[in-house]
């Protein structure tokens, strides 16, 4: 009987020392996650956060509460409005790591947002030969992270750009010339790995059902050598295909890759109605045959997504992050950082509703 009890407490004590955001629990995904790049910003302009029963609280402490375990915030170089920058993330990243939640850091290596039909370089890195553009790429990741783990909230993830679909860092890294995609990459991934041996490095592109896309960039991605722990991806299923092909694409790459996938960024909108006078960008009752833009259609659509992923081979769906769940329409925290009249046209696809209270998608992700 001692031995049994002994037996017992020990494997009580190791499982206490797992980090719980690595503690998936049985079915669970490794990752419920949330991107909330705006959240430092809507918070300073007055932004208000409740749970499901309307107490008001921390938005981070609520998400964790409903059993998300995974927070992923972008960075960029020097924007506009001085947000989305190392010193903001670091404060964000100590409210994350004390909630024992994992955290996935955004590199846009840019000063404003990087995506399929933009990758633009900052202000200070444009007249840099293309050897000193690869060690700007270097020395900007090495800081941000270098400053994360001295203050002693390491990233858990990384991704190496934001949906490189064409490259990064036009028009030197452009995959017209792929030789200079993989010298800034592998810069990139070096700076992570030089930091923390751990922390794994994801290229992510949208696009995600688009199987010809994801075949054709990470065939010329093993070409030329690039480095890369996990294959994250973009799907909104109003703009990415049908789930049917989702769920081919996260399936084929993979097993043919060896790679396990995150789904990086996804959402459906909870509702029609407009919150802060900028028009949303999804706009249909419907968007997405089936599930309608209501609570309970946010819910069954971002379950779907949820349950695509979980169902990967041999374990290689790693989870997914709604992205922006905590941007609501506060007047002043829009799209350009630039314009402080700019609004921001997501906030119909936020966790929490305009009535500030958690959505119940944000339980249901919880428990995925």
């Amino acid at each position: 009987m001692k031995r049994i009890l002994l037996t017992a407490l020990l494997l009580l004590t190791a499982l206490a020392a797992v980090p719980a955001h690595a503690q998936a629990g049985p079915g669970r995904l490794q990752i419920r996650g949330a991107d909330v790049s705006s959240l430092a910003k809507s918070e300073a302009l007055g932004g208000v956060y409740r749970d499901a029963r309307g107490r008001r609280g921390d938005a981070l402490a609520i998400l964790s509460q409903a059993g998300l375990n995974y927070i992923r915030l972008k960075v960029w170089v020097n924007p506009a409005d001085g947000y989305n920058t190392k010193s903001r993330v670091l404060a964000v990243a100590r409210r994350v790591k004390a909630l024992g939640m994992g955290l996935l850091v955004d590199f846009h290596y840019s000063d404003t947002w990087a995506d399929p039909g933009k990758q633009y370089k900052p202000a200070a890195w444009e007249a840099l030969p293309f050897e000193q553009l690869r060690q700007a790429v270097y020395d900007h990741t090495y800081d941000v992270l270098d400053a994360l783990r001295d203050q002693g909230t390491t990233a858990d993830m990384v991704q190496v750009g934001n949906e490189i679909n064409g490259g990064l860092l036009w028009p030197d890294g452009s995959n017209s010339t792929w030789a200079n995609t993989a010298a800034l990459l592998n810069a990139g991934y070096d700076a992570v790995k030089a930091v923390s041996g751990s922390t794994r490095v994801v290229l992510h592109l949208a696009n995600g059902g688009d199987n010809g896309l994801y075949r054709w960039w990470f065939d010329n991605a093993g070409a030329h050598g690039i480095r890369y722990d996990v294959i994250g991806l973009s799907y909104y299923s109003y703009w990415h295909g049908t789930p049917e092909a989702f769920q081919a694409n996260l399936n084929d790459v993979a097993t043919r890759y060896g790679k396990p996938v995150v789904v990086v960024e996804t959402a459906y909108p909870f509702t029609t109605a407009d919150d802060d006078g900028w028009e949303n960008i999804i706009t249909s009752a419907e968007p997405y045959p089936g599930y309608p833009a209501t609570p309970q259609g946010q819910s069954a659509m971002l379950a779907r997504v949820a349950d695509i992923v979980r169902a990967v081979p041999n374990g290689l769906g790693l989870g997914l992050f709604t992205w922006e769940a905590t941007w609501t329409g506060v007047r002043g925290n829009g799209w350009d950082p630039a314009d402080p009249a700019s609004g921001n046209g997501w906030e119909n696809q936020a966790l929490f509703g305009y009535d500030d209270r958690a959505l119940p998608a944000m339980s249901v992700l919880g428990r995925r």
